[in-house]
């Protein structure tokens, strides 16, 4: 007769799962702008954002280390990057804006904890659950989390910058798994991208949660993934654990 599964370990990606940001990025961008003289469109800096950290992530992955760079250095490439595409030409003016807006996104009152994360978080402690954060993201993250009252719910944080890899490479969930002493079978991660967050901790043989709206994934993904394993919200958390223990291991 087969053991009934039990997870052990959740760890979890953090922005746009646990945290976002307070304001819109292009908001954001624009209002330093303006404090400094610069009247930027919002839309303008958002396209050019997502141009930018596109563009800087293929170039430069995991926020340049390999190539030498520090991910500050990253960051600030790619704030100068995104006024250029907004149409400012001035990098000598966009400096220092780059420079404020580095450590504004440092600062927890940048970042909003999301409706139901600390309780769930809480919920998931209180079942004598390990939990632990794997993100793509860099040194300022631990920061954020104990300004916002919820570092104290993780054993660790790794970030993609302290392990070396981003998601979905396989080698930064095996690290957080070397370092929480645990198993894959007994694991599960829950976060809001496909590819980093479901396929990639699959792939090293953990269990994996999308939190996302179902409506929202694209039809072949969505048809992909058991619905048992998507949660609109993170309420739907402990359920679907239960559902997942419930059933034996392996299928």
């Amino acid at each position: 007769m087969a053991h009934r599964l039990q997870i052990r370990l959740l760890t979890w990606d953090v922005k746009d799962t646990l945290l976002r940001l307070r304001h819109p990025l292009g908001e954001e961008y624009a209002t330093k702008a303006r404090a400094h003289g610069l009247e930027v469109e919002p839309s303008a800096l958002e396209q050019g954002f997502r141009q930018a950290y596109r563009a800087q992530s293929h170039s430069f992955p995991n926020y340049g280390l390999s190539h030498g760079l520090t991910s500050r250095q990253w960051w600030l490439d790619v704030v100068l990057q995104t006024f250029h595409l907004a149409g400012v030409q001035d990098a000598q003016a966009v400096a220092p804006i780059a420079e404020q807006l580095y450590d504004d996104f440092s600062r927890p009152c940048t970042w909003q904890v999301l409706d139901g994360a600390e309780d769930t978080l809480r919920e998931c402690r209180s079942r004598g659950l390990r939990l632990a954060v794997i993100s793509n993201f860099d040194q300022r993250l631990e920061g954020i989390l104990g300004g916002l009252g919820l570092r104290e719910h993780f054993d660790f944080v790794l970030t993609s910058e302290a392990a070396g890899w981003p998601k979905p490479d396989p080698r930064i969930f095996q690290e957080a798994l070397r370092l929480a002493h645990m198993e894959p079978v007994v694991t599960a991660h829950v976060g809001d991208n496909y590819l980093c967050d479901y396929q990639g901790p699959r792939a090293v043989g953990m269990h994996s949660f999308l939190v996302v709206d179902p409506q929202a994934l694209d039809p072949v993904v969505r048809d992909s993934v058991p619905k048992e394993h998507i949660l609109p919200s993170l309420a739907h958390l402990l359920p679907a654990l239960d559902c997942l223990e419930g059933s034996s291991p392996g299928l």
